[in-house]
Order: C-alpha cells, then structure tokens, then sequence
C-alpha cells in the first residue's frame, strides 16, 4: 500500500479533485452539493453551492471550475462508510455547470443535448482548443438503469454534441499526452476504451460496437470509476471494491495497483511542482489523502 498522508476528513463524498497552482486542492462533496476548497494544512472551505450530486470538475479556459452534476443520489450509510444508491426523489436532471472561483457564483450551461436531457454527467477534461470531452453515466433506478454516452462540448453553453452512444455506465474520462486519444472507464464492465481523434471533438470511427479500441478489461469484481493520465501515457483509473489506483500503460499490456483504503476509491489528479504528487479521493470514507507518483502526471491543458 502507498505511504499515504491524509489532508482532509470529515467530507461527504469527495471526488473531483483538481490541483491548484496555490498548492490547495479543489474538489466536490457529492452528497454535500457543494465544491469545496482544502488548503494546505487541511482547512476546508466552500466555494460554491452546486446542488445535485456535482461530480467530476475541471478548470477552463476562462479560470472558471466547470463541473459535471450528476443530479444526486439516494444515499446509504453502513457502518462507517457512506454509499450512494439510486436516482433520488427530488431530481431534476442532471447538468453541466460553470463556478466562478472568486464569487462563488453557479450559473447552468447544458441540461440536453438536442432533444435528450443529460441523465448523470460524471467526468470531464478540456483539449488545448478550449473543448471538454464529458461522459454521461446516466442513472440507476430500482428496476431499470440509463444507457450513457460520450459528449464533446464548447464553454460556450450553445455547442454540444453526442459522440459516441450507447455506453455501459461511462465515467472517467482523459487525454493521451499528444491529445489525439480520448480515453473512457466503464464502471460496470471494468473496462477502459479509447477513440483515436481526428480533431476537436471528431473521433476515427473504428469497426467495433462502439467505435473504440479496447484498452483493458479488469478480471473479477473490479469497477472503474473516474481517471487521470500521466506524463508517461499510463491510464489510471480509480478502482471500486478493489480500492485504489490501476494502471494501464499505453499499449494495455501492463497493469499494476496501487491498493488504497477505501472500497470506494473514485478519482485522482497530479500535483506539487513536479506533477509527482497524487491526489486521490477516499469517498465512503470522506478523505482526501497524497502520496508519492512515481513519474510526473500529465499537465492539464488549464488551470488556476
């Protein structure tokens, strides 16, 4: 196991987090409704109010944290950790959202995608053009769950396009270094797929059921949750029941884990002066803790 240093506890459901250039840490607090911001010495403090069940989050090019809401969940405490379950009473839809760091301020840029509303955006990540690519993971319900997708997108609010649709419960999402592959974790199936890109939000077609490439596909019960790359091109992806990190190396042939203390361990980002220091999410548990990486993460195309 990794030599961990825990930074915060006490949060409702982390995921999201992102490494900022003042050594803080932003991420969301599903069940909380709110992105929050921990400091270096562990404080915690909230920026904004999102509501729903805010997911995935990542900086723009404007400065701004956008963030995928999921629309929320039923939630179950057993024992000490704390589980979501299905769709809520009180949703409404789920949503793709931009927070101004400094006021605080949520305005809503997508709800649909054409005539389709979004189910449960999960995970996004933006190109050097300024585009995020977002997963939809859709919802479970007592007897029927949605089918997801893969949608490209422009901050705009007025550009959005579905890519690539139907997927088993997409969720985390990430770029190759060059940028010219879209990677996706399905969470159900354990399996990472990946699109090879012709430009900004344009894939190359490939002749499988959904167009991609297989990267990996995890024996047993291992679900996969949401992702970051490294500088050396390894996949790695949060691992749900077999808590931790796996990492899949570029061609697939390789695959390691880094077991953590958390069955529900769901996101990681890179950090420090170096990129060296991962960040990852411990949320049935509500920590935020780091830990050494061996090589760099890869730089994001922005940040704040």
């Amino acid at each position: 196991m990794a030599d961990i240093r825990e930074l915060a506890s006490g949060l409702q459901f982390p995921e999201g987090p992102v490494a900022l250039a003042d050594g803080s840490v932003m991420l969301v607090e599903i069940k909380r409704g709110t992105l929050t911001r921990i400091a270096p010495d562990g404080q915690k403090s909230v920026v904004a109010k999102t509501g729903g069940g805010p997911n995935g989050a990542a900086v723009g090019p404007d400065g701004k944290m956008y963030v995928c809401n999921n629309g929320g969940f039923e939630w179950h405490e057993i024992g000490p950790l704390l589980l979501p379950g299905n769709q809520p009473a009180d949703y409404t839809g789920g949503s793709i959202q931009r927070v101004d760091l400094a006021t605080g301020a949520v305005e809503t840029l997508y709800t649909a995608c054409g005539p389709n509303p979004l189910r449960g955006p999960n995970d996004l990540v933006f190109d050097e053009t300024g585009g995020f690519w977002f997963s939809d993971h859709g919802k479970t319900r007592p007897r029927d769950r949605d089918r997801g997708g893969l949608y490209y997108a422009r901050p705009d609010g007025k550009t959005i396009r579905e890519v690539v649709h139907p997927l088993d419960a997409p969720n985390g999402v990430g770029l190759s270094p060059d940028g010219k592959r879209v990677y996706v974790a399905e969470t159900h199936t354990g399996r990472v797929f990946y699109w090879e890109l012709k430009g900004p939000g344009e894939i190359a077609p490939h002749s499988s059921p959904n167009q991609g490439h297989l990267l990996a596909g995890l024996p047993g019960l291992q679900l996969l949750d949401s992702l970051a790359v490294d500088s050396a091109g390894n996949v790695c992806v949060a691992t749900i029941v077999n808590g931790g990190i796996t990492v899949i190396s570029p061609d697939g042939a390789k695959i390691e884990h880094v077991p953590l203390p958390d069955p529900l361990t769901t996101n990681i980002c890179f950090g420090g002066p170096d990129l060296r220091t991962a960040y990852v999410t411990l949320s049935a548990t509500g920590k935020l803790v780091s830990f050494a990486w061996p090589r760099p993460g890869l730089r994001l195309a922005f940040n704040a």
